[in-house]
């Protein structure tokens, strides 16, 4: 069972670096998108050491490197077991980049080739965090700095390292190719959000109202739905007031308002989305 769960492992490890090598070299290198991160940094330096000494460092290169003394600070926070692993999964993307070719693409539509490298990006990222690897990078150093001043958040060390990673490609190749690759960004979230999370993205749901007992009964007949009921006080009314809860797919949350509003109109209804959901009536194709 080990040799099977680290087979399938490395086989998703392989796809996840693999796109993300699609998005670098053929989105990202070509038209000079820089979207943070070591890869980012490593396109501008790519650009700067041919503009100042006529040799361009390839990005793979700088990519491996520029992780090495990071993966060495790393060791003596986050252990050798994770190192190790992040490590493999650098050198996997890095190797990645070296045996893909980078493709000349045209720069005409940049909004459609920020959505599709932030697409390719996102889905390889997915990937390779639901197999608990990591590529380092600046998400390795925030985690890392974070240590040290842990009254900041991880996310906010991370946005602070990729923006500045950014302002340089901005400053190198301009403010105009700097506004896609920001695009490319909130795309690369979230389609990370959604790979990682299975598509299983499903809506919660509250519901206050005297009639909980014949909602309840109705959703549970016409969805087939379970609903949780607890106690909760209104603190203005001093009033006791039972509280639903329920958890449906995001094409059901249509259905189960209607079930409500039929029952009671005035019913308090919170909906609120949820990433993921494990356990019985959620399964694979839950939508």
């Amino acid at each position: 069972m080990k040799h099977k769960k680290l087979a399938k492992e490395l086989i998703c490890l392989v796809i996840g670096t693999s796109l993300m090598a699609m998005a670098v070299n053929w989105i990202y290198e070509p038209l000079d998108m820089v979207t943070g991160g070591i890869s980012g940094l490593s396109i501008t330096i790519k650009e700067l050491s041919n503009s100042l000494v006529g040799f361009a460092v390839p990005v793979w290169l700088s990519n491996f490197v520029l992780n090495i003394p990071i993966f060495l600070w790393g060791i003596f926070i986050k252990g050798k077991e994770f190192i190790l692993k992040t490590l493999f999964a650098n050198t996997a993307f890095s190797a990645a980049m070296y045996f893909l070719p980078v493709i000349p693409v045209q720069r005409e539509d940049y909004f459609l080739a920020a959505v599709i490298g932030g697409m390719l990006s996102g889905i390889g990222l997915g990937i390779v965090f639901t197999t608990g690897y990591s590529t380092g990078g600046t998400d390795l150093l925030s985690s890392i700095i974070c240590r040290y001043i842990p009254y900041y958040s991880v996310s906010t060390v991370l946005f602070v390292a990729d923006l500045f990673v950014i302002v340089s490609g901005a400053v190198v190749f301009g403010v105009y190719v700097s506004f896609y690759a920001v695009i490319a960004v909130f795309v690369t979230s979230f389609i990370m959000d959604y790979t990682m999370s299975g598509g299983k993205i499903c809506k919660q749901v509250f519901i206050i109202s005297p009639n909980y007992t014949e909602i309840s009964n109705k959703i549970f007949e016409n969805m087939q739905r379970g609903v949780t009921l607890f106690d909760a006080k209104g603190m203005y009314s001093g009033d006791e007031r039972p509280v639903m809860l329920c958890v449906v797919g995001k094409k059901e949350i249509a259905k189960l308002r209607s079930i409500v509003r039929s029952v009671d109109k005035k019913a308090f209804i919170i909906i609120s989305e949820v990433r993921e959901v494990f356990g019985e009536g959620f399964g694979e194709n839950l939508q």
